[in-house]
C-alpha cells in the first residue's frame, strides 16, 4: 500500500514539473524590476541557438512584454539592444512553450 502511494506521489511530481509547465511566464515576471527569474527583460540582448537564459515567442497579440528595439540606451523595461557579445541576457526564439511571449512595437515598450 505504501509503495503504491509513493508511486502516485512521484508520478504527480513528475507530471507537474515536466508535463504541465503552463502559466510560468505570468507567475515569474517581476514587474517591480522588469525581470524574469532574475534575468532583466531590458538591456543588451544576444540571440543564441543554445544555452539561453530565456526562451521567447514572438506574438501579435496578448504578449507578456512589449519590446522596442533600440540602438543605444536600453535602460527601460522592454527596450532591447541586440548585441553579439557581452549581453545582459541571452535569449532563444521558440515557437511553443516559451518563458515569455513578446510583441515588437515602435512605441510604448514594457509590460502591458
Amino acid at each position: 500500500m505504501k509503495t503504491k502511494l509513493a508511486m502516485i506521489l512521484v508520478f504527480n511530481c513528475l507530471f507537474s514539473v515536466f508535463i504541465n509547465p503552463g502559466m510560468r511566464a505570468e507567475e515569474s515576471i517581476n514587474a517591480a524590476d522588469c525581470s524574469f527569474n532574475g534575468y532583466p527583460l531590458y538591456g543588451k540582448i544576444q540571440l543564441v541557438d543554445s544555452f539561453p537564459d530565456l526562451t521567447v515567442q514572438v506574438v501579435n497579440a496578448f504578449p507578456n512584454l512589449k519590446v522596442q528595439l533600440v540602438e543605444s540606451f536600453p535602460n527601460q523595461c522592454g527596450l532591447w539592444q541586440i548585441v553579439t557579445s557581452f549581453p545582459d541576457t541571452k535569449i532563444k526564439i521558440f515557437e511553443s512553450f516559451p518563458d515569455v511571449k513578446i510583441q515588437y512595437v515602435d512605441s510604448f515598450p514594457g509590460l502591458p
